[in-house]
């Protein structure tokens, strides 16, 4: 696999447009890997919907640094002592973008709406009797057993629970809403909004700020001190990198791995790794569509995986920034095991997958790979599997879209020829695929699932017991047993583990550590 360079990042950074400088103490100019595709973050798992989501929204719950829930719109909480019956109190004071207060059955539609679409919502409604809102400040869960509710109502990445008003909370959660009024530090302005080049948000000036705690992951105070973030769209990694070195922005998310060294020899940037968890990268089968919905196929390119081939393609050479034998569970985190790796560790052979290929009964059917033109990072798995796909002989169309096109289309269940895929890349933040509850791309739900759709009813059999077990030792044995199941249904590959810096200016200070969010953020 050889190296991807970028021969002309110079010259066509010289010769990109100039934005306009960033020197205003009270913007932050941001640069994320993708457009914002898609405004409600309970509809998609998408990075970027995500990372708005804490802009615009706040939670009843939130995750600090070690991932421990933390009470945030609420004053307070209580249990009963068999752990069914679950009474919050909200803080008093709290307003959403429009004037209006926030109020417990907002919260409880907001809940009711996530649980249907997240995959750990999924599974607490399941395990829940109903959520009701005896009076205005009140929110009461009843449970049919014991659940994690703490764990899955502050969940961080993939669907956070948000809270919005109940008129759009009482949307069907698998249509969009396309109203972002939430109760956030921030509120999306709509009139400035520019696809492809520009989102803006505003300070909310009547957001109030939880009184105490410290600022982590994101948990704790939200103190807006910018007046205004502003997104700047730049899909070209070098014009990205120079806008930086210029201080036309203030933060690029994910540098290109060619520039990094670059970066990090300005003296005015800091360079920096700001989750060391990283991400995980996958290749997404549709089981919905031949002839990925023969799971003899979906396992004849394990013998042609090669990991590292992925991730030197994404990072360079340097280890640092990257993982290989990399299984089903993120590496360093407890449910990561070695179960079933040796399809990922044996030695690798392309004749061996034609072979597989051969004997699964691959007829020569084609194979739509989507490929998101303007996220170099998803850009590159797309690139290397499509040379992987030509080599093992498969009928390939390579189509390439912005990634916001990819986000809409990834989510037909149509044929082919009527505008469906067979395949996409992508990456999870680490703790996602930490373990069961929030790892989506493990879900064998079907339809009711994510995109690609696996249907594996041993592996939801495998989850529900992980969620009821409350010994590690016998959460791990069931990890073990969900990835060697994994390994032989094959809901998708995993591709290796990123561990991508991230690259500021050295006056932006404050900076969350684990999580894109822009609270606790100033310039000097």
């Amino acid at each position: 696999m050889q190296r991807r360079t970028f021969l002309a990042a110079g010259a066509a950074a010289l010769a990109a447009p100039s934005l306009a400088a960033a020197a205003d103490s009270r913007v932050l100019r941001f640069t994320p890997e993708a457009d914002l595709a898609v405004l409600d973050p309970v509809w998609t798992t998408a990075s970027q919907s995500s990372q708005h989501a804490y802009l615009v929204y706040d939670m009843l719950f939130a995750q600090d640094g070690e991932f421990r829930p933390q009470p945030q719109m609420l004053e307070g909480y209580t249990v009963s002592a068999d752990g069914r019956i679950w009474t919050m109190t909200l803080r008093d004071g709290l307003k959403f973008h429009d004037g209006e207060r926030v109020l417990a059955r907002d919260c409880a539609a907001s809940v009711n709406r996530w649980a249907h679409r997240d995959t750990f919502g999924q599974a607490m409604l399941a395990a829940m009797d109903e959520i009701s809102a005896p009076d205005d400040r009140t929110i009461v869960l009843r449970m049919k057993t014991a659940f994690p509710v703490l764990d899955a109502l502050s969940k961080a990445t993939g669907n956070p629970c948000v809270i919005m008003p109940k008129r759009l909370a009482d949307t069907d959660p698998f249509t969009q809403v396309t109203d972002p009024t939430g109760s956030g530090p921030y509120k999306y302005k709509a009139d400035e909004r520019v696809p492809g080049a520009r989102v803006v948000y505003e300070r909310n000036a009547a957001y109030i700020p939880r009184a105490n705690g410290t600022a982590s992951g994101t948990a704790g105070p939200k103190r807006a001190y910018f007046e205004r973030v502003e997104w700047a769209i730049l899909p070209d990694a070098s014009t990205a990198a120079l806008a930086l070195q210029r201080g036309e922005i203030d933060w690029l998310l994910t540098p290109n791995a060619d520039l990094v060294n670059t970066l990090r020899a300005n003296k005015d940037l800091v360079v920096r790794v700001n989750s060391p968890l990283g991400s995980i990268s996958c290749m997404r089968f549709n089981w919905l569509q031949p002839p990925f919905d023969n799971p003899a196929i979906r396992r004849a390119f394990f013998p042609a995986i090669v990991q590292s081939d992925y991730m030197i393609a994404m990072n360079g050479d340097d280890r640092s920034r990257w993982r290989d034998g990399v299984g089903y569970f993120c590496p360093t985190m407890p449910m990561a095991n070695d179960a079933g790796m040796a399809a990922l560790n044996g030695p690798r052979s392309i004749d061996a997958a034609k072979r597989a290929l051969e004997q699964a009964g691959y007829k020569g059917e084609q194979v739509v790979l989507l490929a998101p033109g303007d996220v170099p990072y998803a850009k590159i798995l797309a690139d290397v599997t499509a040379d992987l796909f030509r080599r093992v002989g498969l009928n390939l169309d390579y189509q390439a879209m912005d990634w916001g096109t990819l986000v809409q289309r990834r989510a037909k269940t149509d044929p082919l020829d009527k505008g469906g895929w067979s395949v996409f890349q992508t990456n999870w933040t680490g703790p996602d695929q930490g373990n069961p509850a929030t790892h989506v791309f493990l879900r064998g739900n079907g339809r009711q699932g994510s995109p690609g759709w696996p249907d594996m009813p041993k592996m939801e059999e495998l989850r529900n017991a992980w969620l009821r077990a409350t010994d590690l030792g016998v959460q791990k044995q069931i990890a073990r047993d969900m990835q060697s199941l994994a390994f032989q249904e094959v809901p998708y590959i995993p591709l290796g583990q990123m561990i991508s810096p991230t690259a500021h200016r050295a006056d932006i200070t404050g900076m969350v550590e684990g999580q894109v969010v822009f609270w606790n953020m100033r310039r000097g």
